[in-house]
């Protein structure tokens, strides 16, 4: 098993992001060692406040964006973050060649129940004709995404990342305090019998995702003529992490339930990232009509429908969209 370091130089990537990189883990290395102490270390349960999505936030939520905003920025590499629980960018190194978006620890709700969570981020490389507190730095489509990726905390803390050459994951040996490749070249399956959806919503999706989600249900003497399982986590980094292990499809579709708030899932800092490593592994990324790292960001804080996971399935339900 090998460590990300010599994995990343054989595919040629600049030692400057190799740096930000293991800069980025050492964060998460810290975040999975609070998450696993839990209640001992006092970090369950929320604050008072609200992040600007007008949630509310938990103590790791807290806790996890001051560890990585606080390394990322001295690293003098990084010319701003973007981080789902900041109102506004945050300005680096004005010479600094990256930018940095993050959800610090996706699936936070699940952390009183000690079940997955997950830090997400997404670098970008950063125009140096703008200033480091210019928003529009971070207006790029996830095509231009330099790297991506995932930390899972769970039974063992897992990290997904491409930096373009492929979808590799690898797991924290504790040891020694680094990530080890014990999955090389994930390839999620081109066909799935899984998928995974909030169905408590159900009657707020729009008409083709009903009449998508209906044909599933209805299993081998419906149209589809197979039986599906559907799984849920409620944090969108476990069930990915599943897609890339075993194939499925996922989804958070647009509904009507919030008018001012279709869409669920953040562009930068979960669709974008999530996009990339899929893609990376074989599977494809879309609205429902069109592809998820094509979009051109308006605002950082902007929200897409989301389905990703297995070629096949995902195209059928591109299909009812186009129908």
């Amino acid at each position: 098993m090998r460590r990300i370091s010599p994995v990343l130089q054989q595919d040629g990537v600049e030692p400057e992001l190799i740096a930000l990189l293991k800069t980025i883990l050492a964060a998460c290395r810290e975040i999975s060692f609070r998450v696993s102490q839990g209640e001992l270390a006092g970090v369950l349960g929320s604050t008072l406040g609200e992040n600007i999505q007008g949630e509310t936030q938990k103590k790791l939520d807290v806790i996890a964006n001051e560890l990585l905003k606080e390394v990322i920025l001295e690293t003098g590499v990084v010319k701003a973050i973007s981080s789902e629980e900041e109102d506004h960018i945050v300005a680096g190194n004005p010479q600094g060649k990256y930018l940095v978006t993050f959800d610090p620890l996706d699936g936070s709700s699940n952390t009183d129940i000690n079940s997955l969570i997950g830090t997400i981020f997404s670098i970008l490389p950063a125009d140096p004709a703008k200033a480091p507190d210019d928003a529009s730095l971070f207006l790029q489509p996830g095509t231009a995404q330099v790297a991506a990726g995932y930390v899972l905390y769970g039974p063992s803390t897992m990290l997904a990342l491409t930096t373009g050459h492929g979808t590799r994951l690898y797991t924290l040996d504790n040891t020694y305090g680094g990530f080890l490749l014990t999955g090389d070249q994930a390839a999620i399956p081109k066909y799935t019998t899984e998928f995974a959806l909030n169905m408590s919503n159900q009657r707020f999706w729009q008409e083709p995702m009903q009449r998508y989600v209906a044909d599933l249900l209805l299993g081998k003497t419906g149209p589809r003529g197979k039986n599906f399982n559907m799984r849920w986590i409620a944090a969108m980094v476990g069930d990915v992490h599943r897609v890339l292990c075993r194939g499925g499809i996922f989804a958070y579709p647009r509904d009507t339930k919030d008018s001012t708030k279709p869409d669920k899932l953040r562009l930068m800092y979960e669709a974008n990232p999530m996009s990339f490593l899929v893609e990376q592994a074989g599977g494809i990324s879309s609205t429902g009509y069109e592809r998820i790292m094509e979009i051109i960001p308006t605002d950082i804080h902007q929200r897409v429908a989301v389905i990703l996971g297995s070629k096949h399935e995902v195209e059928t339900c591109i299909g009812y969209h186009k129908a």
